[in-house]
């Protein structure tokens, strides 16, 4: 990335497998949650700020000011599910590439045949369809 920011994300283990989840977006939103799965916003938050899985923060400035390192380089999320819908949100995270191909953000939940990754054992989506719910959760809170 450029402008300073790091992005560091985590992967499944060597030959762990995760269950993908098909979706289907309409407009410029994923209408119905991935897999019918529930979001737990204390969840979406701890993933938000775990360097090692969702790492937010090394992009975006989030209402949580106990996080002492905020980004820059993406938009502020303060107000977020004020702006967006659960749906325009979930697509955003799940592959914000859709929503704005020249963006830097990666796809938190692409489809493992579109993971450029030099070994076939990490092609599984950087979040799980739950911790993307937990996200969407979160998300829609900061009003």
């Amino acid at each position: 990335l450029s402008l300073g920011a790091t992005l560091f994300l985590s992967l499944p283990a060597q030959g762990e497998k995760t269950h993908y989840v098909e979706w289907q977006a309409e407009g410029l939103a994923i209408p119905t949650p991935l897999g019918g799965l529930r979001g737990d916003p204390a969840r979406g938050k701890a993933v938000i700020i775990d360097r090692e899985r969702g790492n937010c923060l090394a992009c975006h400035h989030m209402p949580i000011p106990e996080e002492p390192m905020h980004g820059t380089v993406g938009p502020p999320l303060a107000g977020i599910g004020a702006r967006l819908s659960a749906g325009e949100l979930r697509l955003r995270v799940v592959d914000e590439k859709l929503v704005n191909p020249n963006t830097i953000m990666p796809g938190f939940y692409r489809h493992p045949d579109q993971i450029n990754r030099p070994h076939p054992d990490f092609t599984a989506p950087v979040l799980t369809a739950q911790e993307v719910e937990d996200v969407v959760a979160y998300l829609v809170t900061l009003k």
